[in-house]
C-alpha cells in the first residue's frame, strides 16, 4: 500500500468534526457532502470510483470500484482534497448526525476494517473502499442492516462515524458477544460475524428488539454504537405530526377543548 500520511484533530463532543492537516501534495478522500470547510490552496475534485488510485488502474478498475460503492448504496463518485500549496493546509469534515467520529489507523488493525455501509466519513488517499459479503444468506436477509457491509483496506488513517456513545471492545479467542444488528459499527477482519435468532416467540414479538441479533466471535476488535441512526430516525418519525397542522399531542389538546365548546 502507499497511503498518504495525514495528521488530524477531532473537535467537539456530540456533534464532532475532524480537521485534517495536509502537507504539500497530500490528499484526503471523503464522502460527498461531508466537507465542512477548507483553507485556500486545497484543490477539491470529484473522481469516479473510490479514489484509492492516483490516475492509474485503467477504466475497468475504476468501474469496479464505483460498482462496489453503488452496491453499498453510496454514490458512484467520491471527493478528493489535495494540498497544492507550499505549506500545511487544513480541511475539515463534519459528522452527519449526533455521535462520534472514530479515527482508525489501518496499519495497526491488520490493514482491514469491516463497517456498516454508511459509516465511512473520510480517509487518507490510498485507502480502498470495497464491499464485504457475509458468508450466510441468513445474515443478509434477516440481519436488519443488510448482508453487504463496507470494507476499508490500506495502511493509512480512516475516519468512521457512528451515533451516540461508542464502545470499543477487545474480544479474546472464543469470546462471544451478542449485539443488536443496528448497533454494530465496525470490526476487524479476524472477528467471525453471524446472525442469530432471538430465542422465544414472546421475546421476538413483544421484546421490541427485533427477531435477530449479531453474534460476534473473537479474537478481534469491535466498535458498538449506542444510538443507530435508524433507531433515531424511527423515534423522530413517531413523534412527528401525524395530521396536517399539528402533532398528536396538539390534536389531543384540541380534542380536550372541543369537549367544552358550545358547537
Amino acid at each position: 500500500m502507499n497511503n498518504h500520511e495525514i495528521d488530524y484533530k477531532l473537535h467537539g463532543d456530540d456533534m464532532q468534526f475532524v480537521e485534517v492537516e495536509l502537507d504539500p501534495n497530500e490528499t484526503v478522500i471523503a464522502e460527498a457532502g461531508a466537507l465542512m470547510m477548507m483553507e485556500d490552496g486545497i484543490r477539491m475534485e470529484t473522481v469516479f470510483g473510490d479514489g484509492s488510485r492516483s490516475g492509474g488502474g485503467g477504466f475497468m478498475s475504476k468501474l469496479m470500484g464505483a460498482g462496489k460503492r453503488l452496491i453499498t448504496g453510496e454514490s458512484l463518485f467520491i471527493t478528493t482534497f489535495t494540498n497544492e500549496g507550499d505549506g500545511k493546509k487544513h480541511v475539515s469534515f463534519a459528522a452527519p448526525y449526533p455521535g462520534k467520529i472514530i479515527p482508525m489507523d489501518l496499519s495497526t488493525l491488520n490493514g482491514k476494517i469491516i463497517c456498516q455501509k454508511d459509516a465511512f466519513l473520510a480517509a487518507a488517499k490510498g485507502v480502498s473502499i470495497g464491499i464485504e459479503f457475509q458468508r450466510k444468506l441468513g445474515t443478509g436477509f434477516f440481519g436488519g442492516e443488510g448482508f453487504i457491509m463496507q470494507k476499508l483496506e490500506g495502511d493509512g488513517m480512516a475516519f468512521v462515524h457512528a451515533g451516540g456513545t461508542i464502545v470499543r471492545k477487545e474480544l479474546q479467542p472464543g469470546e462471544k458477544l451478542r449485539v443488536d444488528t443496528g448497533c454494530l459499527v465496525a470490526m476487524t477482519s479476524s472477528v467471525d460475524y453471524n446472525i442469530e435468532a432471538v430465542g422465544g416467540v414472546k421475546t421476538a414479538l413483544f421484546g421490541g428488539e427485533g427477531l435477530f441479533f449479531a453474534t460476534l466471535n473473537g479474537p478481534g476488535t469491535v466498535w458498538i454504537q449506542s444510538l443507530p441512526f435508524s433507531r433515531l430516525a424511527s423515534r423522530v418519525f413517531a413523534a412527528a405530526p401525524q395530521t396536517p397542522g399539528g402533532s398528536t399531542d396538539e390534536k389531543g389538546i384540541g380534542g380536550l377543548f372541543d369537549l367544552f365548546s358550545d358547537d
